[in-house]
């Protein structure tokens, strides 16, 4: 049995979602735990919260919750800000683990569904009438909300230290 065109575009996608995964993490590279939780804009958000965010609100939320509709992590979720603020005794490690983790458990979500999948559940009480309908629309927009969060950390990280993300100096 030949692989879909569907199947393909699934595959192609998640190249694309990898991708920006790695550089969420690439260009945090080499920052102490100081620098990861020092905040760099007058909303007061750091990387380390940036990058737990993306992990429950993003990789966490959109595949196991809303593509799998697992009833567990439904009732985990949590509302508002929350995920943003990483307890002071929570090693920067355990972020970047938790991130990892979320990623490869959505990654096992994306790879079991069809494409065209529609979704497993929708949070009506956040986002009203769904305006995502397929696993492909989930995964575009989780795409564009992190490669978008990959700018905010480029622009962090240049505040902090002047480093940028895959530039030769």
């Amino acid at each position: 049995m030949g692989e879909t065109a569907a199947d393909s575009e699934v595959r192609a996608l998640l190249r694309v979602l990898d991708g920006q995964r790695r550089h969420i993490l690439g260009i945090l590279d080499g920052l102490d735990a100081k620098a990861l939780r020092r905040p760099v804009l007058p909303s007061g958000w750091h990387c380390l919260g940036l990058v737990q965010h993306l992990a429950l609100d993003v990789e966490r939320f959109w595949f196991r919750a809303v593509v799998a509709g697992d009833g567990a992590t439904i009732r985990g979720l949590t509302s508002g800000d929350e995920a943003w603020n990483v307890a002071p005794e929570v090693p920067a490690g355990d972020v970047f683990e938790g991130y990892r983790q979320e990623a490869r458990l959505a990654d096992a979500v994306i790879t079991a569904t069809p494409a065209d999948a529609a979704l497993a559940w929708w949070p009506h009480d956040l986002f009203g009438e769904p305006h995502l309908h397929t696993l492909r629309d989930v995964l575009l927009h989780v795409i564009t909300e992190t490669a978008c969060h990959a700018g905010h950390l480029d622009a962090a990280r240049e505040l902090i230290d002047g480093r940028r993300w895959l530039v030769l100096t």
